[in-house]
């Protein structure tokens, strides 16, 4: 990353990553002044200095190079990647559940994350350099952070090549290595192919409302029931200790009056991409998963119901 500043001497000094963010992301000064103190990098603001100490520049690795260039895709349409991140595992013990599949499919960029409980997939336009399409699998928690970022850009640069992943924008590159292991993505596209037993639209706020609502009652395991009816989606929540709630949020109902449990925390982290708008809720038979989507977004999200029995 290049950062517009006044330089007076020239150097390089390496300093651990995250005590550099920390320290600069809690800074409240409209500009700070980086200076070498010895063995320390020295952050002073107006009123404070800030010391880290430096390391030895010749024992780390050297920066990863941008492999080949494959394409261009629009800032603003990576905001839906980010999204689709929140959807990867958090478990390291499963790697391949860390990532987010991307991958090209014709003039589209796809992008898909699983952790075997939900799983988000959206598609965004791009313009192919001709080189070849990305195909690999890039560690979660950086390509949210990365969508975010380069989504305030105008154009950005999509790199691939062997087992590497870059995106790039003015005065910013980042250059990621795929995450080793085979995704599935033939069982994952299967999933996509969803056929509901009952569609409900509504407001995603009033539904997410609803649901953060009913948490206080949603027992150990956090679980909320969704129950469509005429013209309302039933939120409610059963806990022997605290209590129960109910609440019916208007809504749009065709096909049958199905009920299903839920993970709250799932239904809300699949909400939270629709914020503002409608979102559709499409319910399957028995326990294949339900999909939240909604007209102006290529994004969907599956959370899978669980078990009545489940407590």
């Amino acid at each position: 990353m290049h950062a517009a500043a006044t330089v007076h001497t020239d150097g390089r000094v390496v300093v651990a990553r995250r005590a550099f963010a920390d320290t600069v992301a809690a800074l409240d000064a409209p500009e700070v002044r980086l200076a070498v103190e010895g063995s320390r990098l020295a952050i002073r603001t107006g009123s404070g200095r800030f010391a880290l100490p430096c390391l030895d520049a010749a024992t780390q690795p050297e920066l990863a190079q941008e492999p080949p260039l494959a394409g261009t895709v629009s800032g603003a349409s990576l905001g839906v990647g980010a999204a689709v991140a929140g959807a990867a595992s958090r478990d390291g013990a499963l790697p391949i559940f860390t990532g987010v599949r991307v991958r090209s499919e014709g003039d589209r960029l796809a992008f898909v994350a699983t952790d075997r409980y939900r799983m988000a997939a959206a598609s965004i336009p791009w313009q192919s350099a001709g080189s070849g399409g990305p195909a690999g699998l890039v560690p979660g928690a950086l390509f949210a952070e990365v969508c975010r970022q380069a989504s305030r850009a105008d154009e950005v640069r999509v790199y691939a090549g062997g087992d590497r992943f870059g995106l790039a924008w003015q005065g910013c590159a980042v250059v990621a290595s795929s995450l080793a292991g085979p995704f599935p993505d033939r069982q994952l596209d299967a999933l996509l192919d969803v056929r509901p037993e009952c569609v409900v639209e509504l407001g995603a706020d009033e539904l997410a409302a609803a649901v953060q609502r009913a948490l206080p009652y949603a027992g150990p395991h956090g679980r909320v029931t969704l129950r469509a009816s005429d013209g309302v989606l039933q939120v409610s929540g059963r806990d022997p200790q605290n209590g129960e709630s109910e609440e019916a949020v208007k809504a749009s109902v065709r096909g049958d009056h199905l009920s299903a449990h839920y993970q709250a925390r799932f239904v809300l982290d699949a909400l939270r991409p629709f914020a503002g708008g409608p979102v559709t809720v499409s319910v399957q038979e028995a326990m294949r998963a339900t999909a939240f989507t909604a007209p102006e977004s290529s994004l969907t999200y599956l959370v899978v119901p669980m078990r009545s029995g489940a407590s």
